[in-house]
């Protein structure tokens, strides 16, 4: 169990200076942290699940795009739970995964804009999609 939680948290066979690990203390223990990604993994799910059958109701699309956006958010948040979110931002901007992290970001402000401003309902699924790739890659 002690090695699966120091690969989680990216401490595996690495030693961390002082400075690094205070920055990367935290209050939560391991089975919480475990607990609320869990919760918000699957929030997430069901966020983007939930948008994509209100995609066919009249209006549907502006609340697809909502729930759609908000379950990747929360996929993302998932994964603060288990590194930490001062590590998580780290590693989402390192320099070989910077365009995908700025592309996905993006994608999703473009979402939302064109819900809301735009009133371009196939750019927005077009979008979602493009959220969709971006947070595989």
């Amino acid at each position: 169990m002690e090695k699966l939680r120091r690969v989680l948290t990216g401490q595996d066979d690495e030693e961390q200076g002082l400075t690094a690990q205070v920055l990367d203390a935290s209050t939560l223990s391991f089975g919480t942290r475990v607990r609320w990604f869990a919760i918000c993994f699957v929030a997430g799910i069901v966020c983007s699940i939930l948008g994509t059958a209100l995609l066919w109701l009249p209006k549907g699309i502006k609340l697809f795009a909502v729930f759609y956006t908000l379950g990747n958010i929360a996929a993302l948040a998932s994964t603060c739970f288990l590194m930490g979110p001062l590590k998580q931002l780290k590693a989402m901007f390192e320099p070989k995964r910077l365009i995908a992290t700025v592309v996905m970001l993006l994608f999703l402000v473009l979402t939302l804009c064109a819900v809301f401003w735009w009133n371009k309902k196939g750019l927005a699924v077009l979008f979602c999609i493009l959220q969709f790739l971006a947070m595989t890659w």
